[in-house]
């Protein structure tokens, strides 16, 4: 039998979902909802409680309690590295109308907002062995963010490491005023005579630090999806190490493989 507070969280939830309460709307307060639903004040506490875990709610200090706004989904398929690489090298024209977000969630670029930072920094023994390199080697570390210019909160918390010697060579790969990059990393290797042959992407899951909740802006118990990704030249040289941090409840991760007939 349900608890008290499972049947007001089923009826709010419900009110919700059928758009009996909209996007933003404000909730009664909890001495409202407690005369409503004739139950004490903690035991609605504990049903928005609940709501809130599941991302339904928002409870804003000083303000209120209000139904979540839906976030803008993402859908991460691994055909995109080949989607990618195809358009590495097309026009400037051809890869500036779209990007890998955009691929991702079925936005335009003018519903983006792109940040991108690099600095220098040195190879850790664990990146140099990655690498190939002797540990301290300079590297290019690079951090994006995008947004959608509704929303406040990142897609994900993005840093991709380069060699530096290795990209050295076109010197706007060195500078972040150059960002967005039409065509992404595979296009700005391109430039230097990379070609990427193959992407190994490892995914785990774990509860975010505070700081990853307070920048992807995380429903409480919402869990954090971490890609490793490295990429590799046809050389088999590794050429890019990234890692990205995905929210949990924006998320959908597609996995397509192609068989071989018999």
């Amino acid at each position: 039998m349900p608890k008290a507070y499972e049947e007001i969280a089923d009826d709010i939830r419900r009110s919700i979902r059928e758009a009996e309460r909209g996007p933003g709307e404000q909730l009664p307060s909890e001495t409202e909802l407690a005369k409503t639903y004739r139950r004490s004040v903690p035991t609605v506490q504990n049903a928005l409680r609940l709501l809130v875990a599941e991302g339904l709610i928002d409870k804003q200090h000083g303000r209120g309690t209000f139904v979540r706004r839906p976030r803008t989904p993402a859908v991460r398929d691994n055909r995109r590295h080949q989607w990618e690489k195809d358009r590495a090298r097309q026009s400037f024209v051809r890869r500036a109308e779209t990007g890998a977000t955009e691929h991702d969630t079925g936005l335009e670029p003018n519903d983006l907002v792109f940040h991108a930072k690099y600095c220098e920094i040195r190879a850790s023994r664990e990146l140099a062995q990655a690498f190939g390199v002797p540990e301290g080697t300079a590297l290019v570390e690079r951090t994006y963010r995008t947004r959608h210019t509704a929303e406040t909160a990142p897609f994900s918390l993005v840093t991709s490491r380069l060699v530096r010697d290795m990209i050295a060579a076109n010197p706007d790969l060195l500078d972040d005023s150059k960002e967005p990059w039409p065509g992404g990393t595979q296009h700005q290797l391109h430039t230097v005579g990379i070609e990427v042959g193959r992407i190994e992407e490892r995914f785990t899951a774990r509860p975010p630090t505070p700081e990853e909740a307070k920048q992807l802006e995380l429903p409480t118990g919402t869990s954090v999806i971490l890609l490793h990704k490295t990429s590799y030249d046809t050389q088999d040289r590794v050429v890019d190490i990234t890692d990205v941090t995905l929210p949990g409840d924006r998320t959908e991760l597609c996995f397509t493989t192609r068989l071989e007939r018999w």
